[in-house]
Parts: C-alpha cells; sequence; structure tokens
C-alpha cells in the first residue's frame, strides 16, 4: 500500500495537465508528487531505472535513493507517467508506475534507451522467439493455444520503424492493436488471459521493458528482449557500461529472483486501468497490485478528499 500511495499521488497530481499539450509539465507534478511519496516508504530503494534521459524530461534519476533507509534493500524502477504524450493529448492508457525488485536484480540498462521485445502469456514460453520471423511467432503461438491466426491480435507502437513489421503481421493473417504510447500496458495486456491481445511486439523503451519484466514475473506472462542502441555511440556507450548489447534476454536476466512487485495507477481510462475521476467531494483512483512471490494480483480502487489535494 505504501507503493500505490506513490502511484496515486502521481497520478492524481497528473491530472490538471491532461489535454492541455503539456507533457513535461505533466511528468513534472507526478515526479515530484511520487519522490515525496517514496520517502515515506520503508525500505532501502535505489533508482535503477528512472525515466527522463531520453527527452530531457523532469525524472527521478538513476542512481538517487528513496525511501526512509529502513527495512529492505531493494532495485527501483520508475516511470511517474508512462505515456507522457498520452497524457498531453488526453489520449487513453496512461500509468504511474513503479516496479520493486531485491537489491541487485534489477537490469540497469539506463545506458540504452530502447529495447526490441516480444511479450506473450506464459504460453508463449519456449514457442516464441525474437529470433524466429513474426510470421512464425504469430504461427507457433497459434498452434500452441488453438486460437486460429486470423483471430489473433498484436500490440505495436505506432512508429515509422515498426511499418514493415506491421505489414509482416498483417500478412501472415493477424491483426494489430496500434498504442501511440504506453507498452508497459501493451505488454501486460499481452500476458492477462481476459484481454484480445495475444503479443506485444516491437522496438519500444528499455526502462519500460524492465519495468513490464517485473509484472510478468507475478502474472505468469514470457518475455524476450533485446538492447536496440539508436547509433554507435549508445552501443558503445553500453558496452562500456557492460551490458551485452546482442544477447537475447530472457524474463531472468532482465530480472532475477522471484520476489518482485509492480504497481500501476491509471492517470486516463486505458484497458488495464481506469484513470483517475473527480466525482462530487472525492477523487476516485484505480491501481493494480502485482507481487510474483504469492503471484497475486490486486485491484485497489481509492476514494481521496478532494479537498485534501486542492
Amino acid at each position: 500500500m505504501e507503493l500505490v500511495r506513490a502511484t496515486e499521488a502521481a497520478a492524481i497530481r497528473a491530472v490538471p495537465f491532461i489535454g492541455r499539450g503539456d507533457k513535461n509539465a505533466a511528468d513534472k507534478a507526478a515526479v515530484d508528487a511520487m519522490r515525496v511519496f517514496l520517502g515515506t516508504v520503508n525500505f532501502d530503494g535505489l533508482i535503477v531505472i528512472g525515466e527522463g534521459e531520453k527527452d530531457e524530461a523532469p525524472m527521478l534519476f538513476n542512481g538517487e535513493r528513496v525511501g526512509n533507509g529502513r527495512g529492505p534493500a531493494c532495485d527501483i524502477a520508475v516511470d511517474p507517467i508512462d505515456g507522457t504524450s498520452l497524457t498531453a493529448a488526453g489520449r487513453q492508457n496512461a500509468l504511474s508506475v513503479i516496479a520493486v525488485s531485491s537489491r541487485g536484480t534489477m537490469l540497469d540498462a539506463s545506458s540504452v534507451f530502447y529495447m526490441d521485445k516480444i511479450v506473450t502469456g506464459g504460453a508463449g514460453r519456449g514457442v516464441v522467439s525474437l529470433d524466429a520471423s513474426i510470421g512464425d511467432n504469430i504461427r507457433e503461438l497459434s498452434k500452441k493455444t488453438g486460437k486460429p491466426v486470423g483471430e489473433m491480435v498484436l500490440a505495436v507502437l505506432d512508429r515509422p520503424r515498426h511499418a514493415g513489421l506491421i505489414d509482416e503481421i498483417r500478412s501472415a493473417g493477424a491483426g494489430t492493436r496500434l498504442m501511440s504510447d504506453g507498452d508497459v500496458a501493451g505488454g501486460i495486456n499481452a500476458a492477462r488471459w481476459e484481454t484480445r491481445i495475444d503479443m506485444c511486439v516491437g522496438i519500444g523503451g528499455s526502462p519500460e521493458g524492465i519495468t513490464t519484466a517485473c509484472a510478468l514475473k507475478a502474472i505468469g506472462g514470457y518475455m524476450q528482449g533485446r538492447l536496440a542502441p539508436k547509433d554507435d555511440a549508445e552501443r558503445a556507450g553500453g558496452i562500456a557500461a557492460g551490458l551485452d548489447i546482442d544477447k537475447l534476454l530472457e524474463l531472468d536476466d532482465m530480472v532475477s529472483g522471484d520476489n518482485t512487485f509492480f504497481v500501476a495507477t491509471g492517470v486516463t481510462d486505458g484497458g488495464l486501468v481506469d484513470g483517475v475521476r473527480r466525482m462530487g467531494p472525492v477523487i476516485r483512483t484505480e491501481s493494480i497490485v502485482m507481487r510474483s512471490k504469492s503471484g497475486t494480483t490486486r485491484r485497489v480502487i481509492a476514494e481521496h478528499l478532494a479537498s485534501k489535494w486542492l
């Protein structure tokens, strides 16, 4: 619940900026709120995956210590708003996110900003691979699940770099769900049994990839990743930081161990959780909390007196 309070605060503080066109202002409001609440949590937290370097946005920086210093030593991945552009435009699926694992278990991929990913439910383990073509992955997963190819849906970030990938998916006979932003929710929805998304593929942020891995460990999903530096300089920086750039990363390479937490609160409405809503004298939030050790997923609906936030 301490972690939920931090994502709730970030989501609530971002609300005045929904649809206002200023993603950095929304991010700063969420960052400031999250930092305050993280400072009260009973742990010795080290931010391994922070946000901000990609676009010089406000950030909780890599290497920052959070928590009150008492309690377990933890690695932290934070994204005060996963989907700042979604928030600024007033679109769906913006989240406030925190992921936590035991100290020393979370891959520090901060020197390479992007990662090629493939995410499925547990049925994809040993079936799909980044080393295979997308058409083969679709057909193999179809065989494993018994779902016809023509009924399969793949989530992909709507980016020019994915034009060829999108064509290949459609040529294989499957459909696409194009995301304007926010591939953490896309990856989690690909692993949840109750959604129509069968797979999430393509190049997205490496921080989002590590964060998604924490959630997948709690819900039995499957994921592979491979770092995707944008140029030779970034590749060299990753190598200098000790990263194996070309390694096919499995879940345990991204987050080792079996004690991960993933917490997300909706900023705007989406397929994972509802967004923040003002309802008379209260502000209502919806959050999802996942823990790998127990294999549980909980939903938290909270009503906050608006007078405490105005």
